[in-house]
């Protein structure tokens, strides 16, 4: 197995990709003018994106330097790899899919792979990125970010603990962080009944209706305009 090694400091701190990440996603810079900020060279504005992409599925976690490369097994190189081969994902979306340093790591896995040579273990635990999303109830969810909080917010042990996704836990522990134990409240196809709604909210949910309808009359209109061409045709 291949030993972690200290490795020479980035040339860019995670506060300066964190910032570029927060002037990208609130569209105060593009990717273009923050790359040229940053003097990343060719195709810059892509490595803008990744670090906007990492930022957001994993927090800032994911673009701070720990001092030592990161790791991962001859198992998870080879998943990957065969994802971006046979299964044709860009390496950008399984650089974020599975929190890969940077794309020129998994270009090497690639060449390596292609040219036969092996690809070696490197001390990792990258379960965390490749387990499938765990199916919890809200007590579970609570537990786990309990858990996770009560040690030091360390989410790639608690995920690898409870064998949920890295990501998967982060976000749990954003919306605790953000709105308390009531934002792990799995909400998905509970609709307000109308006596809960705000006027704004009723006012949207009417909008909403009106666009619908609007909608449908369009679908409605293009296909006896289509109907007609076809009649006149014949």
């Amino acid at each position: 197995m291949e030993v972690g090694f200290f490795m020479a400091k980035p040339k860019y701190t995670s506060e300066q990709k964190i910032k570029a990440c927060e002037d990208y996603l609130s569209g105060e810079k593009s990717a273009n003018k923050l790359a040229k900020e940053l003097n990343l060279g060719k195709k810059g504005d892509n490595s803008i994106r990744l670090w906007a992409a990492k930022y957001s599925t994993y927090g800032s976690e994911a673009l701070e330097y720990t001092g030592k490369n990161a790791s991962y097994s001859k198992e998870f190189k080879e998943k990957v790899v065969n994802e971006y081969l046979i299964n044709k994902v860009s390496m950008e979306t399984l650089c974020v899919k599975y929190n890969i340093s940077t794309i020129s790591v998994l270009r090497k896995w690639v060449l390596k792979y292609n040219n036969h040579m092996e690809l070696k273990d490197y001390e990792p635990k990258p379960e965390v990125y490749m387990n499938d999303t765990l199916k919890t109830t809200y007590e579970e969810r609570l537990e786990i970010v309990k858990d996770c909080l009560s040690h030091d917010r360390d989410i790639k042990g608690t995920a690898l603990k409870y064998g949920c996704k890295y990501a998967q836990l982060y976000q749990w522990i954003r919306k605790y962080e953000a709105d308390g134990e009531e934002a792990l409240l799995d909400r998905r196809g509970k609709r307000k009944q109308e006596s809960e709604l705000t006027d704004l909210e009723k006012m949207e949910r009417k909008v909403a209706s009106l666009e619908r309808e609007k909608e449908e009359y369009r679908k409605k209109y293009e296909l006896l305009k289509k109907a007609e061409e076809l009649e006149r045709w014949r």
